[in-house]
């Protein structure tokens, strides 16, 4: 193992076995023993859980490249999204306990099936287990980007643990307005602590790229993204203007337009043309703004399925590891 390796999977163990104790790791500051067994806001004890792993066409296409994002899907969430399309996952516990090896194999897994990235899917509330997994991984031989996918809702100090570990970061601004953070997310002060990570992410990467397969391929840098909710356009502008102002030139910015209404959400219709006209019109006035957004199309066959070992369509994904099965 690499003497840098070495000292920094000292360093994580060692925060790893006290961070769950009094649990502070996201805004929430819940304090449970969670090392104990105990479970906070996020619904998880210490131990890192896993719903799914696949090899997955559907994000934005430097991040996708040639062979597709090695997704990590963790179960349990600090938030608490209304409308969250991995309910399954984040609110009703769906997957598998997994060790920090296991954790370093299916990374392994998803390299030498082609995966161009490691991308792991709302980890916050697991930070310290997975970064003792990603140690793993380095030393056993992982070698491509890995991702940072969250909801943006995560203490500073936590994410400082990540720092020598994530390549790029994907976080959500959701949100600006305290309003919408409380009513849907059920987190008034989302936009402060969203606006703070983001901000930190910024300073620590780069945008940098590199062709893979004649692809180009994000391999450093920042992509902040921003789900589109109905009857809630002026958010959606606030988050155009946020990102004008203090990211331009340094990262990149995806507008989603796929808001379906799933679970119990007060918001019960999609984006309407309308609205999606707008949108892009904004987009054309902040023409400095380098990114991608969605078309409208009225399709949820994207929409996941936990129970099943493909948990996406067989064109969007292809399944390495299930709670259920393992190994696929």
């Amino acid at each position: 193992m690499p003497r840098r390796i070495c000292l920094l999977a000292g360093e994580v163990l060692k925060i790893n076995k006290s961070a769950y104790q009094s649990c502070l790791l996201c805004p929430r500051r819940c304090g449970v023993n969670r090392a104990a067994g105990e479970k906070g806001y996020c619904r998880e004890t210490s131990s890192l859980r896993l719903a799914a792993a696949t090899i997955h066409r559907g994000e934005e296409p430097p991040l996708t490249g040639a062979g597709g994002s090695g997704t990590i899907f963790i179960t349990g969430c600090n938030l608490g999204c209304e409308f969250c399309q991995n309910y399954q996952i984040s609110q009703q516990g769906m997957g598998k306990t997994v060790s920090p090896e296991e954790f370093a194999r299916i990374c392994l897994a998803l390299q030498e099936q082609g995966a161009e990235n490691i991308n792991i899917v709302t980890g916050s509330h697991g930070i310290p287990a997975i970064a003792q997994g990603l140690v793993w991984a380095r030393s056993l031989g992982l070698q491509i980007p890995i991702l940072w996918n969250s909801s943006g809702y995560e203490s500073l100090e936590a994410l400082a643990l990540l720092e020598d570990l994530i390549d790029v970061y994907l976080p959500d601004l959701k949100t600006l307005d305290k309003t919408i953070g409380k009513r849907f997310f059920n987190a008034p002060d989302y936009p402060a602590h969203a606006q703070a990570v983001i901000l930190r992410m910024l300073e620590t990467r780069r945008l940098s790229f590199k062709s893979v397969r004649g692809k180009p391929l994000l391999v450093s840098g920042v992509v902040v993204r921003h789900l589109a909710l109905p009857d809630c356009l002026e958010s959606t502008k606030k988050a155009l203007q946020w990102f004008a102002e203090h990211c331009q030139d340094k990262a990149l910015f995806s507008l989603m337009t796929q808001y379906t209404p799933v679970g119990p959400s007060s918001l019960t219709r999609s984006i309407d043309e309308g609205e999606y006209e707008h949108m892009t019109r904004w987009l054309e006035e902040f023409d400095s703004i380098d990114g991608f957004y969605q078309e409208l199309v009225p399709d949820t066959s994207w929409l996941p399925d936990f129970t099943r070992i493909n948990p996406f369509s067989s064109e969007l994904s292809k399944p390495v590891w299930h709670w259920k099965t393992n190994f696929v």
